[in-house]
């Protein structure tokens, strides 16, 4: 069976039945992946996203393997992150206020409040600053 589109248009086209068929399931496909992957990818309607990006204050390069501790206002554990390769950390959480502390042995702990709307991301830069020589020089001590 094909269908003969010259009313609706100038050109003449006849497309079999299956053809259109075809065409119109892998749009539909499409489509619902898509949305999918939107919701999938946007934060629940409570929860907002934090995004945390860790840098040397001198250098301004990315460290990768500090801590970031997410913790409430009453210091109570939420989340340990890792950054990655470009020092960016990336996470889900309700809203409020939480407190961000990075730390790193060869830097001095930072810590910063942060407010979280739901619905919205958060960019939160730190920047390390390279810790006190006189207690790396301890550490060296007695580490060795």
């Amino acid at each position: 069976m094909s269908i003969n589109f010259g009313i609706l248009s100038p050109f003449r086209l006849k497309i079999s039945f299956s053809r259109l068929q075809t065409f119109v399931g892998l749009a539909a496909g499409v489509l619902s992946i898509a949305g999918a992957l939107a919701a999938f990818l946007r934060p629940a309607p409570d929860k907002g996203v934090l995004m945390a990006i860790v840098q040397d204050a001198q250098t301004e390069r990315a460290v990768s393997d500090a801590t970031i501790e997410i913790l409430t206002p009453r210091d109570a554990l939420v989340k340990t992150l890792t950054p990655d390769w470009s020092g960016k950390a990336r996470c889900t959480l309700d809203e409020g206020r939480y407190r961000l502390r990075v730390s790193h042995p060869r830097y001095r702990a930072e810590v910063r409040e942060v407010q979280l709307i739901s619905r919205e991301n958060t960019e939160v830069r730190v920047q390390l600053r390279a810790g006190d020589p006189l207690g790396r020089s301890i550490r060296r001590l007695f580490h060795h």
